[in-house]
């Protein structure tokens, strides 16, 4: 799979993750954002929280589960992340950290993907 075709697969699985968050009524502000420290795959708001959602696709989880591949070293980016954007976006929300896992086992040709959603992950 080359670098491309991994980051159209990648923009696919933050795509259904956002509209899982849309179906249970969450507004999502942000996609993909992007600051020196890292990206924030999705950023979304209700009434009380502003998230900060890593998703992380995968075809199973025979090998391990998706969030394990949310290390220590991603979970400090991701929250570096988050301070700049809260920097550049003030919010008086409660800011959590979630990790949403999308299992499609045929790519994006995957019909229902499978959506694990881990709040306050870390």
């Amino acid at each position: 799979m080359t670098g491309g075709d991994r980051q159209l697969l990648g923009r696919w699985g933050e795509s259904q993750a956002a509209d899982w968050l849309r179906a249970r009524g969450w507004r999502v502000v942000a996609a993909g954002w992007r600051c020196r420290y890292g990206e924030i795959d999705l950023v979304a708001e209700n009434d009380k929280y502003i998230i900060f959602t890593e998703v992380k696709l995968r075809k199973n989880a025979v090998f391990a589960p998706a969030r394990a591949f949310v290390d220590h070293k991603k979970q400090e980016r991701v929250r570096i992340s988050a301070q700049l954007y809260l920097l550049k976006h003030p919010s008086a929300l409660q800011p959590r950290f979630d990790v949403a896992e999308v299992y499609a086992p045929e790519g994006t040709a995957t019909q229902k993907p499978e959506i694990n959603y881990i709040e306050d992950a870390f």
